[in-house]
């Protein structure tokens, strides 16, 4: 299976539609026909279904351009880590980073480090620790950054200066809006919001033998869509601090839960990954700013 008909597939796939494609490719049609009738055979699938005007993928076909994605994202991450060894000025770094208001450790050392090697270029992937640890198993980024504790034998890591903390999130007419910390027992019975990680992760051990008494309402994976929800009474939101708009004009309130409940933030790699020189050096610096050494 060649990287170019993954990426003939991946074109007739996104275009639906083979004329366009081919165009695209600046190839000919009866060219790429060929290519995908030799991968279907290949494979010993159907992978797209042909109608008069377009093309639509199969079951089969779905999966193969998960899987083709994944591939060329890997291929062009090897042709320009390669390409970048003897840059002394920049080259790529991949980030999977998890949504936190302490991203901004991680963007000061971005800032700094650009100065040393202007050329640097990096590219950031955003999800939960599940979505972004999935990739850097895949060797698709350098570094992640999760807000739970690494499985030490996969990962080496830094920890960030500091930590978030979670709070609840609603509109200033809840009846929550009069209290300054909010506790397990003040939000038994309301709909609650927050992704399914922190659910059983965080929120549950925090609230002990009150959990029974919470009701999950729904789950985000980006706080941003569940404080609109919040914002329009639907259920709290129960989120890290500063990652949400509270000033007054916002239609939203912030307060603490209480016991605090804190999230240390991991810079993490894989144990056995080889490093670009940039990527060690960016690593060189993070380590000797968060930790000293």
């Amino acid at each position: 299976m060649e990287i170019r008909t993954l990426r003939y597939f991946l074109a007739v796939a996104r275009e639906e539609n083979m004329s366009r494609a081919a165009e695209q490719l600046h190839v000919t049609q009866p060219t790429l026909s060929k290519a995908l009738k030799s991968l279907e055979d290949e494979l010993g699938k159907k992978l797209f279904t042909r109608h008069s005007f377009s093309i639509a993928l199969t079951e089969e076909g779905d999966l193969l351009r998960s899987r083709a994605e994944d591939l060329l994202s890997m291929a062009d991450k090897i042709e320009q880590e390669f390409s970048s060894l003897d840059d002394i000025t920049g080259g790529e770094i991949y980030f999977g980073l998890a949504e936190s208001y302490q991203i901004r450790w991680l963007a000061r050392e971005v800032h700094a480090f650009k100065k040393l090697y202007p050329d640097l270029r990096y590219h950031i992937t955003s999800g939960d620790t599940e979505q972004v640890t999935e990739k850097l198993d895949k060797g698709l980024l350098d570094f992640a950054v999760i807000c739970e504790a690494p499985d030490e034998k996969k990962y080496r890591y830094v920890l960030f200066p500091e930590s978030d903390y979670f709070g609840a999130v609603f509109p200033p007419d809840s009846p929550l809006a009069g209290k300054e910390q909010i506790t397990a027992e003040d939000l038994a019975g309301l709909p609650l919001f927050t992704s399914e990680q922190s659910w059983e992760n965080d929120i549950r051990p925090w609230a002990k033998d009150s959990f029974s008494r919470l009701r999950l309402e729904g789950s985000f994976r980006l706080a941003f869509n569940g404080s609109l929800f919040a914002r329009e009474g639907l259920g709290v939101l129960l989120t890290l601090n500063n990652l949400i708009d509270t000033s007054p004009e916002s239609g939203l309130i912030f307060r603490p839960l209480y016991p605090r409940l804190e999230m240390k933030m991991y810079l993490i790699w894989n144990k056995y990954r080889s490093f670009t020189p940039i990527a060690e050096r960016f690593l060189k610096q993070i380590r000797t700013s968060f930790t000293g050494n």
